[in-house]
């Protein structure tokens, strides 16, 4: 049987420098598929998503991506594990999730369409602005205060934090942070969307969802689909190391989350929500 899988593979290469070489190992980020599936209480049993990602908080991404898009929430949920149906090969056991609902499976045609998918770069097809109005309700303003400080020292903390790509450099890392910059809970994942779902799965099964008062870091670009996965979860703001997507601003604006792009050393982008930033 096929060892269960970790989040680092070792290899050998060889390696040049300048006009030499030389031959030794070195750690890749591991990258398999997680085939996500939904049995109801009436035992229908129906297969949601297919993603590539890197093995580890399996679980956590099950629930983190059905909270996401709206398929299940952590009521929903009554059990979560690794597969042993008989249709499935022994290799595959680590590599298929099952998620036991309450309640049957949603009876929804973008089932089929949408994420049944290479997900490592996102939910593709996923409805727009308008849809998201059907489920998603508008964050309020709250009593959440970002200082300039406390934006300038999320990345660093962040980094610090993320012991895979330290060994790799090949991960992305999602983080949720406190209003004082606290670091409260970090994923990886070679998926950016990936690493914010097993994060939102995190706090659905500590029942800590919504996540209000809450920032939420990602180490690459701020897309909508992070975005969406965002709002979803209740965070109220979004930052970034790179750019937004055009999309994500606008979803930013009209939902009224926080977005911030370009946060490196002591400058950074305000796209959005800017009241919730404090400046002297």
């Amino acid at each position: 049987m096929k060892a269960r899988p970790g989040p680092t593979t070792r290899v050998r290469i060889r390696e040049l420098a300048g006009s030499g070489s030389r031959d030794r190992r070195d750690d890749l980020a591991t990258e398999e598929p997680l085939e996500i599936r939904l049995t109801g209480g009436d035992g229908t049993r129906k297969t949601v998503a297919i993603t590539m990602r890197t093995p580890g908080h399996d679980f956590e991404l099950a629930a983190g991506f059905l909270s996401g898009e709206g398929l299940a929430g952590p009521d929903d949920i009554a059990a979560i594990a690794y597969c042993t149906d008989d249709d499935l090969p022994p290799e595959a056991r680590y590599n298929t999730v099952t998620v036991r609902l309450h309640g049957p499976v949603p009876d929804l045609p973008a089932l089929d369409r949408h994420f049944l998918t290479s997900s490592a770069c996102g939910v593709c097809g996923s409805a727009g602005l308008d849809a998201l109005h059907g489920r998603c309700k508008p964050i309020p303003r709250g009593s959440l205060e970002l200082t300039p400080e406390v934006l300038y020292g999320l990345p660093g903390a962040l980094r610090a934090a993320q012991g895979v790509f330290g060994k790799t450099g090949g991960l992305h890392a999602a983080g949720l942070f406190s209003a004082t910059g606290t670091l409260l809970a970090l994923r990886e994942d070679v998926g950016r969307h990936n690493a914010v779902d097993k994060l939102v799965g995190w706090a659905a099964l500590a029942d800590r969802l919504p996540l209000a008062e809450h920032v939420l870091m990602v180490s690459g670009r701020a897309s909508y689909e992070i975005m969406q996965k965002a709002l979803a979860a209740g965070v109220p703001a979004v930052c970034a190391v790179s750019a937004p997507s055009s999309l994500a601003v606008d979803l930013a604006r009209e939902f009224g989350l926080t977005l911030v792009g370009f946060l490196r050393g002591e400058r950074c982008n305000v796209y959005a929500g800017q009241e919730r930033v404090v400046t002297s």
